[in-house]
């Protein structure tokens, strides 16, 4: 079963392949969402500084009353904290916010502060120095790992020529007809796992009609097959819902994408428009 499988990070952490994502599930909702994913099985809690709702999953991780060590919780740091003494502050809030004694990974959300996401600067050395405060407090026990998120080649090698301590991830938007190959291998060669968010197109992937056909064939839903293929690349899928039934049917993945099919989606046409939100900075 997917949610009992791992991935081994660069700093020998094992992390579990499939996570859910709790991007706008409220505050308030969060706390039942957590809760019913943990009863269901999954181990793997993805939040943000930025979504508002650390609160709720810190209250759904202790209402669960599951043992702690058997749970892999990730917030991450805003994107707008460049500074160390920001981004240590904001570790140190999150951490309280969650009312928890450390967390299993904290990353950096954007190279770019949302606002400046179609700026020229790529922020270098704020994010050297928000780096700096995910290394201290990952020497110091707070974090289990650390890694960054919408980070491409160039804001990956910033990182890499300085830091002490090498990213274990990056979680970027990846899914059928909008994969981003040439990343995914810089990401491998440097041994970042990365992770894929809005595995399913944040809802567009439904409106194909190609992928609906393939997933028909294969007896799944366009979600299964869509987190499935997140899965065939070594990629860590993260769908993101507060619907139990579809907390179920995501982590129902008992079957392989052919070679052949593989392919085809993997040269699928690229999606060029998200509808309303295509409004947000990683859908643009």
């Amino acid at each position: 079963m997917i949610l009992q499988e791992t991935y081994t990070l660069n700093n020998g952490v094992e992390i579990p392949k499939l996570g859910l994502g709790t991007w706008f599930i409220s505050n308030e909702d969060s706390v039942g969402a957590v809760q019913e994913a943990i009863k269901l099985g999954y181990k793997h809690i993805d939040t943000a500084q930025a979504y508002q709702n650390e609160a709720g999953v810190g209250e759904g991780i202790k209402a669960s009353g599951v043992n702690r060590e058997g749970l892999f919780i990730t917030t991450k740091l805003a994107a707008e904290v460049k500074s160390y003494d920001e981004a240590v502050a904001s570790i140190d809030q999150s951490l309280a916010t969650m009312g928890l004694d450390y967390l299993d990974l904290m990353i950096i959300h954007s190279p770019k502060p949302w606002q400046e996401w179609q700026d020229e600067d790529r922020y270098f050395e704020g994010n050297k120095e928000a780096w700096r405060a995910l290394e201290d407090a990952y020497k110091a026990g707070k974090l289990k790992a650390i890694g960054v998120s919408n980070f491409e080649k160039e804001d990956l090698e910033n990182i890499l020529e300085s830091c002490t301590v090498k990213p274990m991830i990056n979680q970027v938007l990846a899914h059928i007809s909008n994969t981003p190959f040439d990343l995914i291998e810089f990401c491998e060669k440097n041994d970042i796992l990365v992770e894929a968010y809005s595995p399913i197109g944040h809802g567009e992937l439904f409106k194909n009609e190609q992928i609906a056909s393939m997933a028909e064939k294969y007896e799944v839903s366009v979600p299964q097959l869509s987190i499935r293929y997140c899965l065939e690349l070594g990629l860590l899928p993260l769908p993101k819902t507060a619907n139990l039934d579809h907390m179920h049917n995501n982590a129902d993945l008992d079957f392989e994408i052919s070679n052949e099919d593989l392919e085809t989606l993997k040269n699928m046409e690229q999606i060029k428009d998200y509808g309303e939100a295509s409004m947000f900075p990683v859908y643009q």
